[in-house]
């Protein structure tokens, strides 16, 4: 019976790569501290960033215009961005948050949460709930099938 010689470990094999370091969680900062965010709530835009994320929007169809093919009718797009449907998100650690209810809500742009002299509140009258329910989805179209059929 033939025995075999012992081998030398094969160092050509890839290692698999090193754990990661733990490290804090990288997100959006808050915008008080700069600390990774932990919550968020939405606001409606200020003036100067309404013009921005409506200039970003020019651009974006600008460029789907010079990628368009000219044979074909010219991309539609659907209005502006403007201040009554446009949110912005405002991030924050977990000592600048607002309270839940608040932070469930929009904000107007004006409001300056998270302020110190404020929270956990802010310091405006933030948009109230919708009180009718969502419409109902309708039946699906006759041809759609449901349950893998």
């Amino acid at each position: 019976m033939d025995t075999l010689a012992p081998t030398e470990p094969v160092t050509d094999q890839p290692q698999p790569p090193a754990a990661p370091a733990a490290e804090e969680p990288q997100g959006p900062p808050c915008v008080m501290c700069g600390k990774p965010a932990l919550v968020h709530w939405m606001r409606r835009p200020t003036d100067e960033e309404l013009v921005a994320i409506q200039r970003l929007e020019q651009d974006r169809r600008d460029h789907a215009l010079q990628l368009a093919d000219p044979q074909l009718p010219n991309p539609v797009f659907p209005p502006m961005p403007q201040g009554a449907d446009t949110t912005v998100a405002v991030y924050a650690c977990g000592p600048h948050a607002i309270g839940m209810e608040d932070a469930a809500l929009i904000h107007s742009s004006a409001c300056t949460a998270p302020n110190e002299a404020d929270l956990p509140g802010h310091d405006c009258i933030p948009e109230k709930l919708p009180t009718e329910p969502p419409e109902k989805p309708g039946p699906l179209p006759a041809h759609w099938t449901s349950g893998g059929q």
